[in-house]
């Protein structure tokens, strides 16, 4: 699982080099802010798969691009400042839960201006929901937080 609410060119970044240099990954559950699965799968092709960024993928598949991206990535609409992550399916929950080994939590908020509450609720409180979700996970082996603390 991939946590990238706070979703940027560097987490974009990250996401295209795992799928290119990484080709025994299974899937990644690509967390993202957004209302609903159809946006997160929106988000992730308007802000990565379009750009540039994705061109070495691009043209390594060619017009399987998206197939292989369907089978690698599935972007899952959440947001770290809830219990479990703010997915709403029960039925992808205990998916995730069921597939997930490794979670990568960079979802944050860098703004040092940022209201306090904000600021709790993402770096701190949600930095404790991605912990709580990965301790579900039976077949959890890393939990990376990457914090600007």
């Amino acid at each position: 699982m991939f946590d990238a609410v706070g979703v940027n060119c560097q987490t974009w970044l990250f996401v295209e080099k795992i799928l290119r240099v990484q080709p025994n990954v299974k899937k990644l559950y690509l967390l993202v802010r957004a209302s609903d699965t159809k946006s997160a799968l929106q988000r992730f092709n308007k802000e990565a798969v379009a750009k540039d960024l994705f061109n070495v993928l691009k043209e390594k598949h060619g017009a399987n691009l998206q197939s292989f991206l369907s089978e690698k990535v599935t972007p899952v609409a959440g947001d770290i400042t809830y219990e479990n992550l703010g997915v709403k399916e029960p039925s992808l929950i205990e998916e995730m839960w069921g597939n997930i080994d490794v979670v990568v939590n960079v979802a944050a908020t860098t703004n040092f201006d940022e209201r306090y509450d904000s600021a709790l609720a993402l770096n701190t409180f949600g930095a404790k929901n991605v912990l709580n979700f990965a301790s579900k996970c039976a077949k959890i082996k890393l939990l990376l937080h990457v914090s600007t603390g």
